[in-house]
C-alpha cells in the first residue's frame, strides 16, 4: 500500500478509517504492500524484552548458582506464561501477513534443531532445550501454512472463542489434568505420559526435562486464536492508530526478534562469565595483598 497522501481531501468519517492490508499480484507471484503495523512490533518488543529478562535471572540463578537469581525467577514465574502468551498470540496475528508460513516454520524448525544441538553441548543432557517456543512456533507455523485454507471456513469470531476455551481446558495438560478452574477437572490416563515420545505434544513423561517448554498443547489454541484476530483485523483493517511508532526501542525488538532471541543467550552467559572473572580476580587480588601486607 502506498504511503503516499492523495491531493483530494478525506472526510472526517474516511480520516477515522483504518489501513487495508493490499495484495498485488505480480507475473513473480504475490507481492504484499503495507506499512509497518509498529504496534504489533512494540508488543512483540515488550514479550520479548521480558523474555530476555526472565532467562537472565534463571541463567544466573540456577546456572551459576546465585541465591537472588533463583528468588527472581520465583517472583517473576507466575508472570512468565503472560508474556509468552503475548508473543505467540501476535506471532499468530502476524501469521495473516507472512508471505509464506510453511516456509518460515520449516525454516524455524532447522533454527530450533540448531538451538537444541548447541544447548545440549554448552548445557549439557539437563540443561538442554528440548521443546522450547521457537520449537513450538515453527511447528504452528507449519500447521497454520497447511491448514489455514480450511480454517478460514470458521467465522473468525467463534474460532477465537473455541480456541481461548481450547486453551484454558487443556493448560494444566502437563500436569495430566484438563478442565476449567474452580468447576471441574479430570485426570488423563498415565498411559499418555509413560512414553519418551509425545512431549511435543504435550505429554512429557517423568523423565523428561527441558530449560524451555511450550507444547504443542495447549499452546497451538493460543496461536490460532491470535491468527483468528487477524483474519479479522486483515479484513476489517488495521486501524490507523497501530502504525505508529511510539517506542522505537521495543519496535526494534520486535521487527528483530528472532535475532534478538537467538543472540540473547550467549551474551548473558558472556557477560555472567565476565563479571564471575571479575569477582574472582577481585578476590584473589584482595586475598593476596591479605597474605603479604
Amino acid at each position: 500500500m502506498s504511503n503516499k497522501t492523495s491531493e483530494k481531501k478525506s472526510s472526517p468519517a474516511e480520516k477515522n478509517k483504518g489501513v487495508r492490508i493490499t495484495i498485488k499480484n505480480t507475473s513473480e507471484g504475490s507481492v504484499k504492500e503495507r506499512p509497518r503495523i509498529h504496534t504489533l512490533d512494540e508488543l512483540r518488543g515488550f514479550a520479548v524484552f521480558c523474555m530476555i529478562f526472565f532467562h537472565a535471572f534463571y541463567t544466573i540463578g540456577f546456572v551459576f548458582g546465585q541465591k537472588w537469581g533463583v528468588t527472581l525467577v520465583d517472583f517473576f514465574y507466575p508472570a512468565e506464561p503472560y508474556f509468552a502468551g503475548l508473543f505467540i498470540i501476535i506471532s499468530g496475528i502476524a501469521s495473516n501477513l507472512s508471505h509464506s508460513n510453511l516456509e518460515r516454520g520449516v525454516k524455524l524448525a532447522l533454527i530450533s534443531l540448531a538451538v537444541s544441538i548447541v544447548s545440549l553441548i554448552v548445557l549439557g543432557q539437563k540443561g538442554m532445550i528440548q521443546f522450547g517456543i521457537l520449537h513450538f512456533l515453527s511447528a504452528a507455523m507449519i500447521f497454520y501454512g497447511l491448514t489455514n485454507k480450511y480454517l478460514r471456513l470458521i467465522p473468525s469470531v467463534l474460532g477465537i472463542i473455541l480456541n481461548i476455551l481450547l486453551f484454558i481446558l487443556t493448560y494444566n495438560i502437563t500436569s495430566h489434568t484438563i478442565g476449567l478452574p474452580y468447576l471441574f477437572s479430570f485426570t488423563l490416563p498415565d498411559s499418555l505420559y509413560s512414553t519418551e515420545y509425545l512431549f511435543m505434544l504435550g505429554f512429557p513423561n517423568s523423565k523428561f526435562y527441558s530449560s524451555d517448554y511450550f507444547p504443542i498443547i495447549p499452546w497451538l489454541f493460543l496461536f490460532i486464536a491470535g491468527a483468528f484476530l487477524g483474519m479479522i483485523l486483515v479484513k476489517r483493517k488495521f486501524p490507523k492508530f497501530m502504525f505508529k511508532k511510539r517506542i522505537p526501542p521495543l519496535a526494534f525488538l520486535g521487527r528483530h526478534s528472532l535475532l534478538v532471541y537467538l543472540a540473547h543467550q550467549p551474551v548473558i552467559f558472556a557477560l555472567c562469565y565476565a563479571v564471575q572473572g571479575v569477582v574472582f580476580a577481585w578476590n584473589t587480588l584482595i586475598g593476596f595483598c591479605g597474605a603479604v601486607f
